[in-house]
């Protein structure tokens, strides 16, 4: 893996502070799916939404999103539906379209 980026470093700082801002773990996880640490990325994804379920339409998008990207088509469809589910129990119409949007590329 390349060497971690000033920004990664200044979220794992800023998490190391405030370790249930899930704000800073949404960035973090973003930041490592976008230095191509995508195994740690997800697995940030992963816990904030098992941690804050009912409040992780973001996380559910990111998360289809990367899966959909390594072709791993099984993964990014249930992440996505269940992302779609809760977009729309939150009244979030632009993100549930987005993430209909990428699992319209599934087919």
């Amino acid at each position: 893996m390349a060497e971690k980026s000033p920004r990664r470093l200044k979220l794992e700082a800023s998490l190391a502070e405030d370790p249930a801002d899930a704000f800073l773990r949404y960035g973090l996880a973003v930041q490592c799916l976008r230095e191509g640490d995508v195994e740690e990325g997800r697995e940030r994804l992963k816990a904030l939404i098992a941690d804050q379920p009912d409040d992780t339409v973001a996380a559910r998008q990111q998360l289809g999103q990367s899966y959909l990207e390594a072709e791993e088509f099984e993964e990014a469809r249930e992440i996505l539906r269940a992302g779609i589910a809760l977009a729309h129990k939150r009244g979030d119409w632009h993100a549930a379209g987005e993430m209909e949007g990428l699992l319209s590329q599934i087919g």
